[in-house]
């Protein structure tokens, strides 16, 4: 067998370990064991047996307009001891939810880190290799980005970069790194990436949560965020006096110089004004007629590109951009002519579809999402089998983006991760609201139909969530509103305007989308992406302070379509129904081999639902059949006793000594021949009752110990 030089020399490689303390957490990074042919990798561990590997590959440069970087998170089922997959199929396949978000969670941060105009080739992928199954362990994964990242010698990259999570109580008691069993019980779960200097990515669920525990929130996470990235710095350090970095160079784009001066000399403040005050469609026609005019007083040659139609149109934008931060800044006027603190016009629309058990079209300027409701029963409960234990949903948000909401024409390929992330978003933010299990037990899943969008789309969804649940019956704690906050900042002079509401192109142009979703009480839900270097507190207390006015606004104009529940359940959805049998009747309730349960679905047209808590739902398609079904099983409940009056069915005649009487399923007495109250006296049962027959009977004994019940026939007097 013949071994190269390079792998002998290989196995007497020199591992680079540190441990640091995180928090009240020992974290260790190392480096040079795994992934020898990544530009660079590093495992981040601690001392529960929690693994992290991410690596960080460059390539090539990539032709176009945008950077290349691609980021998976990757679930192992190995990680926690289990084989996973489905029947047929025994292997990680598609990546689950969690793992698509987890991945959104690190490009987003670690995306505005590298140069502007970044056009070389990069992978990142961070895979959980082994789980403690306490905590999520995942959210190391930017941690491990941005470290592997400057261990490849990307000396471009603005990091590092950090992402913790904390979990608070209602007294503000902060916990870091929580297990599954704190978020759960958590009043605050809280997601925030940032750097030495600034918080850069924010995401959140609370329950109502108060503007002065979220700021207390960000800066104690923030602080953290600190000691990683300090961490991270010396851990660089370490392998360097160690190994030699790679020497990576990325390829970066900008505008030219001269070509940017020409595009301002020929572009008119009238030019500049015609785009102002359109709608997304309009603004990006506009704004192309724009670049062709301008290309066309520049003399721009088709056949040879000169001067570069590509440099041509970024100019514009720049030129545009400028222009737009100056008006804002100096007059606190948008595009639009919009105040800056002011909200576009909002109007709710319920019911709109006639099938459906809640729907509501919600308007916010030209954008309008369409959310309707459906609710199912405990059988509708969706599984969830990722790396570690199944868990259930009994709510789901689901938000759909087709192309002809904002104009265009492609091929439907199924949901992107933008829609997994937007629906998961809308999830948390209605989650805290909705009642509990026990109080209503319908499965409950809303679907968010984007049929036109000017930005905002996701926080319309959100609104409509709130009002096509309402108008589904379901008893939700209060309303809640979402809007995106905006940011003009100017690097310079370090001045900034807030902007409520934002749209499409305050998006494209901005530097910031902070969206907020609130009760009349608190924050429900945070999510905060940026694209300078990252906020300070001032600003972040500033958006939760404005954005109270604006959601406050937002859920006025609700109210006026719809302020509480409506009152009467859809007829066209399942009709639920629960009690509680206790452990001792279970069995009854049950049957052999399930006989009684069947029996009671085949009978009554329903599904029966019999949970180890003693929760018993019945899922029924009226009220008629799901209250004689609720009933039947009250009566298998009920301890038979003395003066109880039934309709028993007549199940089995003993010639000259009575019947026996079914007058609950699995309990039955019998009507003695003298208690029949007949007026003659009677020799043969049969003579005055066959089987088969309903009889109304009553109650006269019952010997608990024998199991016996005596019963007498009701004679009705006419």
């Amino acid at each position: 067998m013949i071994v190269w030089l390079k792998d002998k020399d290989s196995l007497n490689r020199v591992v680079v370990t540190k441990t640091y303390k995180i928090g009240n957490k020992n974290i260790s990074f190392e480096s040079g064991r795994l992934a020898l042919f990544a530009t660079g990798s590093v495992v981040i561990q601690d001392e529960v047996g929690n693994f992290l590997l991410t690596t960080c590959g460059i390539g090539n440069r990539k032709d176009g307009d945008f950077f290349p970087l691609t980021v998976e998170f990757q679930e192992k089922f190995y990680a926690t001891g289990k084989i996973g997959g489905n029947r047929f199929m025994k292997r990680e396949w598609r990546p689950s939810e969690a793992s698509i978000l987890n991945s959104r969670m690190i490009d987003r941060p670690i995306r505005p880190m590298f140069p502007k105009g970044t056009r070389t080739d990069t992978q990142i992928i961070s895979s959980i290799m082994s789980s403690s199954g306490l905590s999520d362990f995942g959210w190391y994964g930017i941690t491990g980005a941005s470290l592997s990242v400057m261990l490849a010698g990307v000396t471009e990259f603005e990091g590092p970069v950090a992402w913790v999570r904390i979990a608070s109580d209602e007294a503000g008691n902060f916990i870091f790194d929580p297990t599954f069993e704190q978020i759960a019980s958590a009043h605050l779960d809280l997601t925030v990436a940032g750097t030495l200097d600034a918080i850069t990515m924010v995401e959140s669920q609370g329950s109502e949560v108060s503007n002065e525990l979220m700021v207390r929130a960000f800066e104690y996470a923030h602080s953290i965020v600190k000691t990683l990235c300090q961490a991270q710095l010396d851990f660089v350090e370490e392998y360097k006096q160690i190994h030699a970095l790679p020497t990576v160079t990325l390829t970066v784009g900008s505008i030219d110089e001269d070509i940017q001066s020409m595009v301002q000399s020929v572009i008119t403040e009238e030019d500049i004004r015609l785009v102002y005050g359109l709608g997304k469609l309009e603004f990006h026609d506009a704004m192309h007629d724009l670049v062709d005019q301008v290309g066309e007083k520049l003399g721009y040659d088709k056949e040879s590109n000169t001067p570069k139609m590509g440099d041509i149109a970024d100019s514009v934008k720049w030129v545009i951009q400028d222009h737009m931060r100056k008006t804002i800044l100096e007059t606190q006027t948008r595009l639009d002519g919009r105040r800056c603190d002011e909200v576009r016009p909002v109007r709710a629309s319920a019911p709109i579809l006639p099938r459906a058990h809640g729907s509501t079209l919600f308007e916010r300027g030209v954008t309008q999402v369409l959310s309707v409701a459906t609710l199912g029963g405990p059988g509708d409960i969706q599984l969830v089998d990722d790396m570690f234990d199944e868990n259930t949903k009994r709510y789901i948000h689901h938000y759909n983006f087709p192309p002809f909401s904002v104009g265009e024409v492609k091929p439907l390929r199924g949901v992107g991760r933008r829609e997994v992330g937007h629906g998961r978003l809308a999830e948390k933010a209605l989650e805290p609201v909705l009642p509990k299990q026990v109080d209503f037990p319908y499965m409950m899943r809303v679907v968010s139909e984007t049929t036109t969008c000017n930005g905002s789309s996701s926080m319309a969804s959100v609104c409509g969530s709130t009002m096509a649940l309402m108008d589904a019956w379901v008893p939700i704690s209060a309303m809640v509103a979402w809007v995106a906050m905006g940011m003009i900042y100017d690097e310079t002079t370090g001045r900034y305007e807030i902007l409520a509401d934002i749209q499409a192109q305050e998006d494209f142009l901005g530097d910031m989308d902070f969206k907020v979703a609130r009760t009349d009480k608190g924050i429900t839900a945070l999510q905060m992406d940026c694209k300078i270097a990252g906020l300070s507190m001032q600003v972040i207390t500033e958006v939760f302070a404005k954005s109270v006015d604006a959601t406050g606004y937002i859920m006025g104009e609700m109210r006026k379509c719809m302020s509480v529940p409506r009152s009467e359940l859809s007829p066209y959805a399942p009709f639920l129904l629960s009690v509680f049998v206790p452990e001792e009747k279970m069995r009854e309730v049950i049957g052999k081999g399930g006989e009684t349960i069947q029996g009671i679905e085949k009978e009554y047209g329903v599904e029966v639902n019999l949970e180890d808590s003693g929760t018993c739902t019945i899922t029924a398609k009226d009220q008629v059949s799901g209250k004689a079904a609720l009933d039947f099983i009250k009566n298998i409940l009920k301890d038979i006793e003395v003066g109880d009056i039934y309709d028993g069915k007549i199940v089995k005649i003993l010639d000259t000594v009575g019947a026996i009487v079914e007058i609950a399923r699995g309990k039955e007495g019998m009507v003695h021949i003298s208690k029949f109250w007949v007026k003659e006296r009677i020799d043969n049962v049969n003579t005055v009752a066959k089987v088969g027959e309903i009889i109304k009977v009553k109650v006269y004994s019952v010997d608990k110990e024998k199991g016996r019940i005596g019963l007498e026939k009701i004679v009705e007097i006419l």
